[in-house]
């Protein structure tokens, strides 16, 4: 499975607010000849991550799965991801530019200058918001035991989730997954930003998830919500997203459709 290479960039989060609307869009997918075997991975993890993934359909359920899809819900226009879950190769769509990543290089089609962001680091950004907690399963990540989040009155347990060197494009980057100890659904997700630099950061932002969807067997996020996060204590809410038209399919999608010579110009 692909390793997790989210690399955080604030500006872009903000800027894929203002996408157009890409609802008539295209996905190819490609019937798999047969069926394959999945294992389940389950006993690969800590107990406590086992049961977050159980809480959400489980990790089998979503190792089942070889293409996501998913919009941002915008008044101006939504923002369709496709991503291959096996590949993590990517497609963004909209009515103002096409983008994606190949399997070798990120690209982006446009007739003006309308996006502004990186490629490369946007391709996959909202994709691992999403994709969680299940994108915590990847190759490559430890998971430690770490001080409780405090809301209010409630409790929150966590784990601190690290990577091996070299592993992604921002090994140093460190992630803090907090559940509800009573329902095992995960709750808040906390991530330092290195901006693909060699150098640690304290800095850590704080995103709840505040409600969720049941996506074809998956419980996937469907508000994402920025609180301020300063010297522990947990505040308002800075921004929020909400995911709409959400699907996890068994089938591969074409990956003619990753190719930017795929764009209609």
């Amino acid at each position: 499975m692909k390793k997790l290479t989210l690399s955080i960039v604030l500006t872009i989060v903000f800027i894929s607010c203002k996408q157009e609307n890409t609802s008539k869009k295209h996905v190819d997918i490609q019937e798999e000849s047969k069926e394959q075997t999945i294992p389940d991975r389950s006993q690969d993890f800590p107990k406590d991550i086992a049961a977050i993934f159980k809480a959400h359909g489980g990790i089998k359920a979503f190792d089942e799965k070889n293409t996501l899809i998913f919009e941002l819900s915008n008044p101006e226009g939504n923002e369709k991801h496709t991503t291959d879950l096996k590949t993590r190769h990517a497609r963004i769509e909209t009515d103002k530019f096409t983008l994606g990543f190949d399997g070798n290089k990120a690209w982006l089609q446009q007739d003006s200058t309308y996006f502004k962001g990186d490629p490369r680091f946007y391709h996959n950004l909202m994709f691992y918001f999403y994709a969680m907690p299940f994108v915590l399963g990847d190759d490559g990540i430890s998971y430690e035991k770490t001080e409780a989040l405090m809301v209010g009155d409630q409790s929150y347990p966590g784990y601190k989730i690290s990577y091996g060197d070299g592993v992604g494009d921002s090994p140093k980057d460190n992630y803090f997954l907090y559940y509800d100890a009573t329902s095992n659904q995960m709750k808040y997700l906390g991530y330092t930003v290195t901006f693909f630099s060699k150098e640690t950061s304290e800095k850590i932002s704080l995103i709840e998830y505040s409600d969720w969807n049941d996506v074809d067997g998956l419980l996937l996020p469907k508000t994402l919500k920025w609180r301020t996060y300063e010297e522990g204590e947990v505040g308002d809410v800075k921004s929020e997203r909400t995911f709409v038209n959400a699907k996890a399919r068994k089938e591969r999608p074409s990956p003619d459709i990753f190719k930017q010579s795929a764009v209609k110009k």
